[in-house]
């Protein structure tokens, strides 16, 4: 039996091994940059090193387990373009796409303030043109970080998912995290794979995903994609249910907002 809506634990040049060929539809993912990045908690990424190689490797099985005439989404470190470049295009992708999100703040500053975020849109073969076309300049959301020191906000990621493939198609992200690309994934419908080295952030992958499994509250599931609370549920309950709703879409000052109106409540 295939891994079908799993997040497998272990190293992906390993893992990505015992993966068949032509198994996934879209590849979205985020590798280390090779910055020895560290955030102001002290976390690292793991295999964040000076040296890519080994991880960029994995860009050849990632090349062999996507379908033909599909798409791979990979964040990048501008720093190590060049390192990215080379696995990309030996492992058989070429760019059809960029991606620049604009920040509000700037992450850091040095020569200059950084205030962007980027990725390529890598094709293999000749995938067909998107009807939801998505503009290459997109607004930054901010996840707060809370699960990990480089997490993604899966507001910046369903557009993606969305533009790239269709409900029910395989997207894979080899380098998970804390899932965000997986919930996004579930979220609008598909089914979804991950791989993540640290089994911390498996299990707070697998929990992300497990409370969607039990609370599917898909955003599209309503007009205008908002959340309708039984009006059976206690409103406990149903704070509860909208604060999580809020929370894994990163909508933060509307979940906190709703959290203090959990607390008035119990006060």
């Amino acid at each position: 039996m295939l891994p079908i809506n799993e997040v497998l634990q272990g190293d992906c040049t390993s893992v990505l091994q015992r993966l068949p060929d032509e198994h996934v539809d879209l590849i979205v993912t985020d590798p280390p940059y090779g910055v020895h990045y560290q955030d102001s908690q002290g976390r690292t990424v793991a295999n964040d090193d000076d040296d890519l190689s080994p991880i960029l490797g994995a860009f050849t099985d990632l090349y062999r387990v996507l379908k033909p005439d599909s798409l791979c989404v990979s964040f990048y470190g501008w720093g190590q373009v060049d390192a990215f470049f080379r696995a990309w295009r030996r492992a058989g992708f070429r760019p059809v796409g960029h991606i620049v999100w604009v920040k509000e703040y700037a992450s850091r500053t040095r020569f200059l303030r950084y205030r962007h975020e980027q990725a390529y849109v890598l094709a293999k073969g000749r995938p067909a043109l998107s009807d939801q076309t998505i503009d290459d300049i997109q607004p930054w959301v901010y996840s707060g970080n809370a699960d990990h020191p480089t997490q993604k906000a899966v507001r910046i990621l369903t557009p993606l998912i969305e533009a790239f493939t269709r409900p029910g198609q395989l997207v894979l992200d080899p380098f998970a995290g804390s899932g965000s690309t997986l919930v996004a994934a579930a979220i609008t419908g598909r089914r979804y794979l991950g791989i993540e080295l640290e089994r911390k952030y498996c299990a707070l992958a697998r929990g992300r995903l497990a409370y969607l499994e039990r609370n599917p509250l898909w955003p599209r599931a309503t007009e205008a994609g908002i959340v309708h609370a039984s009006f059976d549920s206690p409103p406990a309950a149903a704070l509860g249910a909208l604060f999580r709703w809020l929370q894994e879409r990163d909508y933060c000052e509307l979940a906190r907002t709703v959290q203090e109106a959990m607390e008035h409540r119990t006060s």
